[in-house]
């Protein structure tokens, strides 16, 4: 009975862990929409196998990976994310054109009562521009510290690290 209730368990931690909660997608779809500017925004799911994950350093669950879709027309990607901050985590988006250059990022929600300014759009733009293929972002080169928020911006910094080097592998195993 006892390794029932743990097999449970982590299945269940494992089916929560890789969903995104209803208000962070909530939040991203109006970040979309903003961005886009046009109400008539979809996803498309992106599904990466068990196998192809494991390729991966970022985790691709069943809805953080998507294509972005306006009036039928596909007219970018999407991922959502979640980093570790000091005591909590939070959520992030990254908004992609169709060849995978960052067109957009947002943090979504932050948990922290410091560090916050890792939301500001002036230090998020950073990251505009970057493609796979891009130089590796390396705090204090080319990412700017910024005092009380060491730890979201390294964090921030080594998920999109993580996250260009994890699309560069699906694009070349041919998954994208």
């Amino acid at each position: 009975m006892n390794t029932r209730f743990f097999i449970l368990f982590i299945t269940s931690f494992v089916f929560v862990a890789f969903s995104v909660p209803d208000n962070v997608a909530k939040k991203a779809h109006k970040e979309m929409v903003k961005f886009y500017e046009t109400e008539n925004i979809s996803k498309e799911i992106i599904s990466v196998s068990k196998d192809l994950n494991a390729k991966t350093v970022s985790e691709f669950g069943d809805e953080n990976l998507f294509k972005i879709i306006s009036n039928g027309k596909f007219i970018g990607y999407g991922y959502i994310g979640n980093a570790p901050s000091k005591t909590a985590t939070f959520d992030y988006l990254v908004l992609f054109d169709k060849d995978f250059v960052v067109t957009h990022n947002k943090v979504l929600i932050y948990r922290e009562e410091y560090g916050g300014e890792i939301s500001s759009k002036r230090w998020l733009k950073q990251f505009l521009g970057a493609s796979p293929s891009s130089e590796e972002f390396l705090y204090n080169r080319n990412i700017i510290p910024i005092s009380g928020a060491t730890i979201s911006v390294k964090s921030l910094t080594t998920e999109m690290n993580s996250l260009m080097k994890s699309i560069a592998i699906l694009q070349k195993l041919k998954a994208l």
